[in-house]
């Protein structure tokens, strides 16, 4: 009885194989391995050597699969995705003390950084890694564990999700902007001063106009105003004394405490999106994600 060594000498043959039956090309199977198509010709070509069976048809433009090549590939198909399964929850058992986090970058540079020395105290065993993009990726299509999201409570259909903070907005300025400009009298002298906006181009986000409506004011121009697309830049841009901006009190907070920044109004504006950790509903989080979760959850603010 011949070995499996004998009848299939190259493995790679096989990869290349079931790339180009579910392409049905094998220039689109090359593209996918980073193989040219000669490549991808050849190995196929050495598998049926080896076979002593034509898997292909080749047509001008494409390929097809014979009766056997149909036969074949539903096998090879099914062995090499029992493979990839394994080895990807192999690789996850390999890797388990990495713990991926997604997260707005304004949330990463003022909720997380300030607590990284405390949570490498209390987790030490953990390597925490924060993915921040522009906008808010699915979790679950990226096989992130956890993520940090803004919405309704019960919004999330594919995400389990726990509140972490309430949506809190109020007026903040950099101790220089008020020595020049004044602390403003109320929330209606606001209009009259410098105001900051984030223009923010992916997440829903309240604004200054939602904050005047709420206090009974109407909307302010942004003729008069500076338009930012990113609130760390915001903050930054506020802390030079460029402006009043909304602050998110989770964020903001601990820069008032230290003095960065100063309340201008005492009009706090609460939506019904609080800031919540997500993790995917279908699948359970392995023991050190559970432990950054839980971790994340006893920092919460109310």
């Amino acid at each position: 009885m011949k070995s499996l060594r004998h009848l299939l000498p190259s493995p790679s043959a096989l990869i290349a194989f079931e790339a180009a039956a579910r392409h049905s090309s094998f220039t689109r199977a090359g593209e996918e391995l980073a193989m040219s198509q000669a490549a991808v010709s050849l190995a196929v070509r050495s598998l049926e050597e080896n076979l002593g069976v034509r898997l292909f048809h080749r047509r001008h433009r494409h390929v097809e699969l014979t009766e056997a090549g149909a036969r074949f590939y539903a096998d090879v198909s099914l062995g090499l995705g029992h493979i990839r399964k394994s080895a990807e929850e192999l690789r996850a058992l390999g890797s388990e003390g990495h713990v991926t986090l997604s997260a707005s970058t304004a949330f990463a540079s003022f909720w997380m950084l300030p607590r990284l020395a405390k949570f490498r105290e209390e987790l030490p065993e953990i390597d925490l890694r924060i993915q921040t993009s522009d906008r808010d990726i699915d979790i679950v299509a990226e096989n992130i564990p956890l993520g940090i999201r803004s919405a309704p409570t019960g919004a999330f259909h594919s995400y389990e999700a726990e509140v972490l903070a309430p949506e809190r907005i109020e007026p903040v300025a950099s101790p220089s902007y008020v020595a020049r400009n004044g602390m403003p009298a109320s929330s209606e002298d606001l209009l009259h001063h410098r105001l900051i906006h984030l223009e923010e181009p992916y997440r829903p986000c309240t604004d200054w106009g939602d904050w005047f409506t709420d206090n009974g004011h109407p909307r302010p121009s942004l003729a008069s105003g500076l338009l930012i697309n990113d609130y760390v830049l915001v903050i930054q841009a506020v802390m030079e004394g460029q402006g009043i901006a909304l602050g998110w009190k989770h964020l903001t907070d601990r820069l008032v405490e230290a003095g960065l920044l100063l309340r201008v109004c005492d009009r706090v504006l609460e939506t019904e999106q609080p800031f919540q950790v997500v993790w995917p509903k279908f699948s359970t989080l392995n023991k050190p994600a559970a432990l950054v979760r839980d971790w994340l959850l006893s920092q919460k603010t109310e």
